[in-house]
């Protein structure tokens, strides 16, 4: 026993944690290994900092990670293995990865991730297999995988992809396993796996097949050269479409029943006269196996009247639900607050994989429409009179020209106005300053020599500068006479049948 004691002592040292070297601590609730840390399962929502940069395998599943914010990785340049697996991450923007050269493996299964960006993967020149299996994934645009060029496993199964364009799997050139199984593909183009020149595992069962023409070279590939592509349960490809072949694998089904019918396009009507304003819906209906996508395009046209180029899908034409979108079955153009600019040649497009079809619309805007003008303030001064609404000429201008014109006879009307009362202001002011003429007797209220006066003879006047001051009137009487004697001609004295009243005054010392 005590011979063996320093060998099981080694052993138990061994065993222990160590940090990668270089390292002086680890993420708090992490293990670090010599170049394995392990974060799984601890309720993080954000990368742990203090990560060893000598860190080859980070283990961060099983937590609450919503986002990988730009330069969070960026110290972890030695990263051979990331696991990401079963967190909450819905996106990934361009960049994320553009430190981890090294990185062979990434595991982003179980995730919320509904879309990936261009450029999500730039920098993962070695990268070996990618896990994106049991995501929200709905669709795969063109070069999504363009900087994977060593990529060998490519898991995508358990997503909701309904669309993969032609361009989505190009660069892919290594590729040796592509799983599809349980999403929403209804149908997949010759051009998309074209790229997979060393292809040797392809699985694409569970999924609602559309067996139509545009299947039909799968299934002839299937049965000569795609056979060794497929294990016995991935030749289980089964049609959901049309009713007749539903059910049916698609090995079973010969050419001659995959068949289309080309779309086919009605607008009514087909020329519409709107007025300036006004709100403009015009129906497109489509028809066709498979149903076919509607798209309404605006056409450029020179002056000479004959087509110069078309506009891309959408532009300047919205359509149902949001700017510029397409619709399957029927397509609607809505046009609001209708300008010339609207005026014009448009243009429904109908295509499915039978064919595609075309319905010219033309749009004119009656840009003579009668407009209301805004009426000017009344103004005393007598502003010009506004040109007549009945007047061709002026019917004529354009709405702009019309109200610019309206705007500048406010204008002078108000500018009259202001004049006006300038003017008076000024003569009321100076009849103010100019003195009266002095009368005989009258004396200035500061002039204390003079005794009593009455309120009656105090006349209020303004000094040269508008200072306020009093004169005292001495032609006017002391007492104020009976005004209803003197209106009746009675002489001053005292009233028949009564005494004699004595004069009452209010002595003001001024």
């Amino acid at each position: 026993m005590a011979s063996g004691a320093p060998a099981l002592l080694l052993l138990s040292l061994l065993c222990l944690p160590s940090l990668p070297p270089g390292a002086t601590s680890c993420p708090a609730a992490c293990r670090c290994y010599s170049t394995t840390v392990e974060c799984g399962a601890l309720g993080l929502h954000v990368v742990p900092p203090g990560i060893p940069p000598g860190t080859q395998t980070l283990f961060l599943q099983d937590n609450s990670i919503e986002c990988l914010e730009l330069g969070i990785l960026a110290p972890l340049a030695a990263l051979h293995s990331l696991y990401l697996h079963n967190n909450s991450l819905r996106t990934l923007e361009p960049g994320t990865f553009r430190a981890q050269s090294r990185l062979l493996e990434l595991a982003l299964t179980g995730n919320q991730l509904r879309g990936l960006h261009l450029g999500a993967f730039t920098g993962l020149a070695q990268l070996r297999i990618l896990y994106l299996a049991g995501n929200q994934l709905m669709q795969l645009l063109d070069f999504t995988f363009l900087h994977l060029p060593r990529l060998q496993e490519l898991h995508l199964q358990e997503n909701s992809i309904k669309l993969l364009e032609d361009q989505a799997l190009a660069g892919l050139s290594s590729l040796a396993l592509l799983d599809l199984s349980r999403n929403q593909l209804g149908t997949i183009s010759h051009e998309t796996l074209k790229p997979l020149a060393s292809l040797q595992v392809l699985r694409l069962t569970e999924n609602p097949w559309r067996c139509d023409c545009a299947l039909h070279w799968l299934g002839a590939w299937l049965k000569e050269a795609g056979q060794r592509l497929l294990s016995s349960r991935d030749r289980k490809i089964v049609c959901t479409e049309p009713p007749r072949l539903a059910l049916q694998s698609l090995l079973d089904v010969s050419g001659s029943s995959l068949i289309c019918i080309p779309p086919s396009v009605q607008v009514e009507p087909l020329e519409v006269t709107a007025n300036l304003g006004e709100n403009l819906r015009v129906a497109c209906q489509a028809s066709g196996y498979p149903q076919p996508l509607v798209t309404w395009r605006k056409v450029a046209e020179p002056r000479g009247g004959q087509p110069r180029a078309q506009a891309p899908p959408g532009a300047g034409v919205p359509g149902p639900g949001e700017h510029g979108a397409s619709d399957t079955g029927s397509g609607m153009l809505f046009l609001t607050n209708i300008t010339p600019a609207h005026a014009g040649k448009y243009e429904c497009e109908a295509s499915n994989a039978g064919g595609v079809a075309r319905v010219p619309f033309r749009l004119r805007v009656n840009v003579s429409q009668q407009q209301l003008q805004p009426q000017p303030p009344p103004a005393a001064a007598g502003p010009a009179p506004l040109p007549e609404a009945s007047s061709m000429a002026f019917r004529a201008l354009s709405l702009a020209t019309q109200t610019a014109i309206a705007a500048a006879i406010a204008l002078l009307a108000l500018t009259a106005l202001l004049l006006a009362a300038l003017i008076c202001r000024r003569r009321r002011r100076r009849r103010k300053k100019a003195p009266g003429p002095p009368g005989e007797g009258a004396l200035f209220a500061n002039d204390y020599s003079d005794g009593p006066c009455t309120s009656a003879q105090l006349e209020e006047l303004r000094g040269e500068r508008g200072h306020e001051m009093f004169v005292i009137d001495r032609s006017k009487p002391l007492f104020a006479e009976d005004p209803v004697r003197v209106a009746h001609g009675v002489a001053p004295g005292p009233a028949q049948g009564f005494p004699p009243q004595p004069p009452a005054a209010y002595e003001l010392h001024c």
